[in-house]
């Protein structure tokens, strides 16, 4: 096991330096001038213009440009936004815990209700249920975020008044942000119901962000579960006297999660890496995601490179996890 582990993070350095030459060149790529969107519409001084290309590096080769960013990343220096000049690193680690929680819950949610909605499905295959459950989800992956965003947004929150409709807690609450993280700092706030309310604005943006990985769970549950259900070694485990109960929990459930688990770490790769953008700006919670949408808006490519390497290395190292976790649950997987 040592040893698979060890090959499985040998292969991240180089993954992740083809994802850095990568990322750098296509964003350096992207038409339009930076400078012009920093200075604004009122027309730019052509001297003002080349001293800002020199100052900022822009006016060097584009493979040294890429030589001069990986030595100042090295040193911690992922380089300075050109909109508000200032560093980069800062504004995200700023914007991370917001995008990191709604993450978290939305893959917690696709988790705890699209496993036994696939369990179901594959244990009642054919039925109204199984029919039930697998329209649902087919219903649950075709749809928008914003649009599924905005529709809870005007029956939950317009009509019924249940919920807030944008933000990660009432104004009225002034809480020290300490770790960043709204449930967690409200939770040891002394405002009393400061958590009720970052709760509640974390319910629907959590259903809206969740809403496709469910799916994609339970799909891949009911369909794992069916293919492990007509294995020899289960009508075995059948045969020598075990309960429908011992049977299901003990082999079919756990080797049916091998798939279940590798994409349910891919997808929270996916959403902690960016996919929670249209999310983000629906309902206005300020994360990484709406960082990522305004620094595109403003060419701001400092912004732009970092937050792309920062969700190629969440991707690549969940995916690494993923692999692992699957060597646990399939002893076979370590001899690949």
């Amino acid at each position: 096991m040592f040893r698979f582990v060890l090959r499985r993070i040998g292969m991240v350095i180089p993954t992740f330096i083809g994802i850095t030459i990568l990322a750098f060149a296509l964003i350096h790529l992207i038409p339009g001038d930076p400078i012009e969107v920093m200075m604004g519409e009122r027309g730019v001084d052509p001297a003002m213009h080349a001293e800002a290309m020199k100052r900022l590096g822009l006016d060097q080769p584009l493979p040294l440009q890429y030589l001069t960013y990986v030595g100042h990343a090295l040193k911690g220096d992922l380089g300075t936004s050109i909109i508000t000049n200032t560093s980069v690193m800062g504004e995200f680690l700023a914007r991370f815990p917001a995008t990191v929680e709604l993450s978290i819950c939305a893959m917690i949610f696709a988790l705890v209700v699209g496993l036994p909605a696939g369990v179901a499905a594959a244990l009642k295959r054919g039925t109204v249920v199984d029919h039930s459950v697998m329209g649902t989800a087919l219903t649950g992956y075709s749809m928008p975020i914003f649009w599924w965003g905005l529709i809870l947004i005007m029956f939950f929150s317009a009509k019924l008044g249940w919920t807030p409709v944008s933000g990660r807690i009432a104004v009225e609450y002034d809480i020290p942000h300490v770790t960043g993280f709204m449930l967690i700092d409200s939770l040891f706030s002394t405002d009393e119901g400061a958590f009720t309310s970052a709760l509640s604005h974390l319910i629907l943006p959590t259903i809206v962000l969740g809403t496709i990985p469910l799916a994609v769970v339970a799909r891949m549950t009911r369909s794992s579960m069916l293919e492990v259900l007509r294995e020899d070694y289960i009508r075995t485990a059948r045969a020598k006297g075990l309960s429908e109960r011992q049977v299901i929990l003990r082999h079919v459930l756990r080797n049916s999660l091998i798939p279940v688990v590798t994409l349910w770490g891919l997808d929270f790769g996916a959403v902690l890496g960016g996919g929670a953008i249209l999310t983000e700006t629906v309902f206005d919670l300020q994360g990484v995601g709406q960082y990522a949408r305004e620094s595109v808006q403003s060419l701001d490519q400092s912004a732009m490179v970092m937050i792309t390497l920062f969700g190629a290395f969440f991707i690549v190292f969940l995916n690494t996890v993923v692999d692992i976790v699957y060597a646990m649950l399939d002893p076979r997987i370590r001899l690949t």
